[in-house]
């Protein structure tokens, strides 16, 4: 009764658990929760603002509002910058970051911190929206529940987008918009799974948002909508709306970045004192402007009842459009689509005064409305998106050829001049760039179960005795057999319910399907790799049936993933045409092998080879090394080596310049030229011919490779040269004196630290600054390694050492703004701990700092981590 009670609740268990069903219990509690702060966070500012106000008629404005201001923006920064500095800004470009992998902070206290300091922020009158707070609370709320209930990562992504698209919704009371916004902007991704929790988590975040909420976006609550038309006369208008739209947008991209520098180089004080400022100096402003900017929706609700002339409209507008930049720019926890609403809607009612002056066929308040779409679009470049939005806030059908025509208008203007949407800029603004090359999921979510799985598979038989199933085992190396009934899988006999059978008291004579376990974890051809990892780690398994239906097509075992993912990687790199020969030497030159170890230079850049040299000798003299000059001649794949007539003149120019160079320092120099099909080919093979210890080698600092981290041939070598690699991206202006040395305690970041001492060796004066990046949180960090490696660094430099921890949340950014405060002419960095290459989760912090950085970068790898 007890094993059939356990099949019982296992059949339950698996079948509430299956991912989609699952996904549709976690939607409707991330859109129930993510509606519930919208509210919360609605309602706050709404009474807080209330009180602001009532306190303003009661007392002098003059004082009151920038006082306010002033407190309001310092306790939410306050809040921020001790509890969750992750919370600062808007939060979508945060978010989007996180659904292209990125490794960015998003929790349940992010969420908590946003939702007060938003509601602080947003009830001091500075002119910024709620639904940047509300997306990251929703996808805050929503990655949280992804770890209370664990799942794969690709099912996790899309829960997050869930989430954010229901913080949207939320925000302005429109389902469809948040669907959209997450399909057009954020995730990108138009699956059925993803489509469907998005669906979902919006339509219920809206509901809840609609019965409980202040509707203040719901602009037909608000006002009254006269009846709208449409007239092709008016077409050439719309077009200057949307032509002004995307021109406004990208002058509104650019100052914001613009306040975001502007903060960062000349207002050095803390945040909240930067929020507070912003707070101080909207209240000066409040106090000038009519009383009806004092509420937030005040402006958009004057320009859409139509009682505002122009003169007080092009004046608000301007004032709106600096606020928003400069207040923005302060790192207050707030968003910008709503702002870019009433600049929209002011925006489109000073084209519409025109309109009704030369034409009088529509009011100025269509226009308005036409105009927030049109905004909208310009700021954001999500079109789609700007034409359900306004048209789900504002019911008017009338509207919706208009907005299509500013929309895509305003879209293409702003693509004209500047590609990339707002918070692509932000990211970029921060060192995050979600380019294709940047973001690739790699084989995680490329590859699927059918790609992955044996076809041919070795089974059992329900009806088995176990002694067959025994010798089964010790005749095969599987550690599990799938079970089969009628040509369906029924269970799976593991070498763990086997080790049971002696304490069941079970013998030989018994059958497998009384020993197997019933209702095996399984999985379909169409999952993808990110979700068959997750079930294999998350169930504790060794293999995974594939099935279609009960219908058992393949199986998965660890090694198949590791097999799949080394050949994913080699066909990325092969080069279309002929296998390659094996390179050929074509020149060589001996010096005496005297040295201790030996160190490969491969010289094909005139412009770097002499710095390479220098850097090359100063580490074959610490080390007592002989230098190993090479030159590659690379050749067509579908011509002969043998046969095949190169010039070796410039190849010989460079290798005489080493020998030089060896001769003025005496250290021993070799130099050869191959020919070769495959320039990574070649310097693998002279490795492993000339036994070399360690590769110093140049590299560009970026790839537009996709799929790539550093380039193909740099990528080849980190991975399979056994031997110590030491990467150079060199600036045309490469100098050596002031040195920047990120450590993390790993091997890599060692042999980085027993590399400079010759390295400094370059400069007559180096100056040395140690630094270790550790978690904002983190209130008394671990300094061992910083001090091991300074104690190490004291008894060998010949200069000058600092030592600097740092605490930011971003690694990469943290080192760049310590580069560029410093001066610094060289980092030199240690591989991460996570493998030089894996870029699927974590990313990749060297590549970022090279491809970001304006200074000399050397990359070590130690010979231990191939």
């Amino acid at each position: 009764m007890l094993r059939i009670g356990q099949t019982l609740w296992k059949r339950l268990y698996w079948l509430l658990v299956r991912p989609k069903r699952l996904a549709i219990f976690e939607a409707c509690l991330i859109g129930l929760v993510s509606g519930l702060a919208a509210v919360l966070l609605a309602q706050g500012v709404a009474w807080l603002g209330g009180w602001r106000q009532s306190a303003s008629h009661l007392l002098p404005a003059y004082y009151v509002l920038p006082i306010i201001g002033l407190l309001g923006g310092f306790l939410a920064g306050t809040l921020v910058e001790r509890i969750a500095p992750a919370a600062a800004g808007s939060g979508m470009s945060e978010v989007k970051a996180v659904l292209a992998q990125v490794p960015m902070p998003l929790n349940l206290r992010i969420a908590l911190v946003k939702l007060v300091s938003a509601t602080l922020v947003l009830a001091t009158g500075i002119p910024l929206g709620r639904e940047g707070p509300t997306v990251q609370i929703g996808a805050a709320i929503a990655n949280q529940f992804s770890r209370w209930f664990p799942t794969s990562p690709d099912h996790r992504r899309q829960l997050i987008a869930a989430g954010a698209g229901a913080g949207l919704a939320a925000a302005f009371d429109a389902p469809i918009a948040g669907v959209l916004f997450v399909v057009e902007e954020l995730l990108q991704d138009v699956s059925g799974i993803t489509l469907g929790t998005a669906i979902l988590a919006s339509f219920i975040a809206a509901v809840v948002s609609r019965i409980l909420g202040t509707h203040s976006l719901d602009l037909d609550l608000h006002l009254v909508t006269p009846n709208t038309s449409f007239f092709a006369l008016e077409i050439p208008f719309y077009l200057l709306l949307g032509i002004l739209a995307g021109l406004g947008g990208v002058l509104f991209n650019r100052g914001v970045l613009t306040s975001l520098s502007f903060y960062g180089r000349f207002l050095k004080i803390s945040l909240p004192w930067r929020i507070g400022l912003a707070g101080l100096v909207t209240g000066f402003a409040l106090v000038v402007l009519p009383p009806v900017f004092r509420d937030n929706a005040g402006l958009r609700e004057l320009l859409l009842s139509g009682d505002a002339n122009w003169q007080l409209v092009a004046l608000a507008f301007c004032i709106q459009f600096l606020l928003i930049i400069f207040t923005y720019g302060s790192g207050a926890p707030a968003g910008l689509l709503v702002p870019t609403l009433a600049l929209g809607a002011a925006l489109g009612y000073l084209v519409g005064i025109w309109e009704s002056h030369w034409l009088g066929l529509s009011l100025p308040t269509t226009y308005a409305r036409v105009g927030m779409g049109a905004f909208f679009c310009g700021v954001a470049r999500v079109p789609i998106t700007a034409v359900i939005i306004v048209f789900e806030m504002t019911t008017d059908f009338n509207l919706v050829l208009p907005l299509m025509i500013v929309s895509v208008t305003a879209y293409l203007i702003a693509e004209l001049f500047e590609a990339g949407s707002l918070y692509d800029k932000l990211l970029e603004f921060k060192g995050i760039h979600l380019s294709k090359e940047a973001t690739s999921p790699g084989p995680w979510l490329e590859l699927t179960a059918a790609d992955v799985m044996q076809r041919r598979v070795e089974t059992l038989s329900s009806r088995m005795r176990l002694d067959e199933a025994l010798q089964a085992f010790s005749q095969s190396s599987h550690r599990g057999f799938p079970v089969l009934e009628d040509g369906k899988i029924v269970g799976i006999l593991t070498q763990k319910d086997v080790a049971n059978l002696s304490q069941r008291g079970l013998n030989g004579d018994r059958f497998v399907a009384e020993v197997m376990t019933p209702e095996p974890i399984t999985t379909y051809p169409k999952d993808t790799l990110a979700h068959v990892l997750h079930l294999l780690n998350h169930y504790k398994l060794s293999s995974l049936p594939v099935v279609e239906g009960r219908r058992l097509v393949g199986i998965i075992t660890r090694s198949d993933i590791i097999r799949t993912e080394a050949a994913y990687l080699n066909t990325t790199e092969d080069v279309a045409g002929p296998k390659a020969e094996p390179s050929q030497v074509i020149y060589r030159i001996r010096a005496p092998e005297t040295g201790q170890g030996r160190l490969l230079v491969p010289l094909c850049n005139p412009k770097t080879a002499e710095k390479l040299l220098q850097m090359a000798v100063a580490i074959a003299r610490d080390r007592h090394y002989e230098i190993e000059c090479l030159h590659v001649i690379v050749v067509p794949r579908h011509q002969a080596l043998t046969e095949t007539h190169v010039s070796m003149r410039a190849g010989q120019r460079l290798l005489r310049q080493a020998m030089r160079f060896g001769q003025a320092w005496d250290v021993p120099v070799h130099t050869q030229i191959r020919v070769a099909h495959d320039l990574s080919e070649a310097i693998l093979q002279t490795i492993k011919e000339r036994y070399i210890n360690l590769v110093l080698m140049g590299w560009k600092g970026s790839t537009t490779t996709p799929g790539r981290v550093f380039s193909r041939v740099v990528d080849t070598i980190i991975r399979q040269a056994a031997c110590e690699v030491v990467l150079v991206k060199l600036q045309d202006q490469s100098h050596f004196d002031r040195w920047l040395v990120p450590i993390a305690g790993g091997p890599n970041s060692q042999q980085a630290i027993a590399l400079l001492p010759a390295l400094t060796s370059l400069s007559k004066t180096p100056t040395v600054n140690l630094c270790q990046v550790f978690d904002p949180d983190e209130t008394k960090p671990d300094t061992t390694s910083l001090n091991k490696a300074a104690h190490f660094l004291e008894q060998r430099l010949d200069g000058s050492l600092k030592i600097a921890p740092i605490h930011a949340t971003s690694i990469a950014d943290a080192i760049l703004k310590s580069a560029k405060h410093n001066n610094t002419d060289v980092i030199i960095l240690g591989a991460s701990r996570e493998g030089l290459l894996q870029q699927v989760v974590h990313g990749n912090i060297p590549a970022t700092i090279s491809r970001n950085s304006q200074q000399t970068v050397i990359l070590v790898r130690a010979a231990s981590t191939v």
